[in-house]
């Protein structure tokens, strides 16, 4: 009866073992850390607007143009005009690979400190608007 016990002890503090290994590795996924660090980066405004939206805007730190950073690994980030609406896109990211979370906070550190050289390096890519009339005039295969 006492081993049986024990081993019953056993097999349960090892499920148990088993079951908080298994949560904190899916709990503690690159993405899920890039997401954090970038999160501890942003302004509370920046934090609020990206946990709404799924993006944040940054003022460019020599020209004080702005710009929207969407969650994304590439063609993410967005040159706002005057009112605030999109006018033009900018891709550029750090070498390797990395998680959004990482290479957007990149991004927002290279706009706001040397937004020129990050610039420089970028491709410049237009903005279509959505065209409803594209979409309707399609013609069936």
């Amino acid at each position: 009866m006492r081993l049986f016990r024990n081993r019953t002890r056993e097999t349960s503090r090892s499920r148990a073992l088993r079951d908080l290994y298994h949560q904190f590795r899916w709990s503690e996924t690159p993405e899920l850390r890039g997401r954090r660090l970038l999160r501890e980066w942003l302004s509370r405004k920046q934090r609020e607007q990206f946990d709404a939206f799924g993006y944040f805007d940054v003022v460019g730190g020599e020209s004080g143009k702005k710009y929207r950073i969407r969650y994304g690994t590439s063609v993410n980030v967005e040159e706002l005009d005057l009112t605030g609406k999109p006018k033009s896109g900018w891709c550029f990211v750090p070498k390797g690979y990395l998680v959004p979370g990482d290479i957007m906070l990149a991004q927002k550190i290279a706009l706001e400190t040397s937004e020129r050289a990050a610039l420089k390096v970028a491709n410049r890519f237009p903005l279509a608007p959505p065209s409803r009339t594209r979409s309707l005039n399609r013609r069936p295969f």
